[in-house]
């Protein structure tokens, strides 16, 4: 008689173990959803701090060109625009800097994933007799 408890135990530890994947696939598909929307905000951020470094690079050559046509004229015009034509270039290389080191992330795309990805491998990796257990997440 213990013949139709055992499959039924089977078969309520398949369903649990079927439950505890899906579980997991659904949190780690959150985790990358969520790392692509980071990543999506970063580029966009990015490409706005290249427009407005682009921005203030043109004014600059633009007040530079000024320079030249009024280099011959007045005397104190001249000081004035290339005090700002300085500027203009200044803010414009800061900004375009600024975002080359937003694109350019150290850790790489879905780091967090990665690294859940790499825990549950480790946790599921078989263990010698006496090892000791995977460190818990640090959440």
């Amino acid at each position: 008689m213990t013949r139709p408890q055992a499959s039924a135990g089977l078969l309520a530890s398949l369903r649990r173990l079927g439950a505890t994947t899906l579980e997991l696939a659904r949190l780690r598909l959150e985790l990358l959803g969520t790392e692509i929307e980071r990543q999506k905000l970063s580029i966009l951020s990015a490409l706005l701090w290249a427009a407005l470094g682009s921005v203030c690079v043109a004014l600059g050559l633009v007040l530079t060109s000024a320079f030249i046509v009024l280099l011959f004229w007045d005397s104190y015009r001249l000081q004035a625009i290339v005090g700002l034509a300085l500027i203009y270039f200044a803010v414009g290389v800061l900004m375009v800097r600024f975002a080359i080191s937003r694109i350019q992330t150290p850790s790489g795309a879905f780091a967090a994933s990665r690294e859940e990805l790499a825990r549950d491998q480790a946790a599921l990796a078989p263990r010698e007799a006496g090892a000791a257990p995977p460190p818990a997440p640090g959440r």
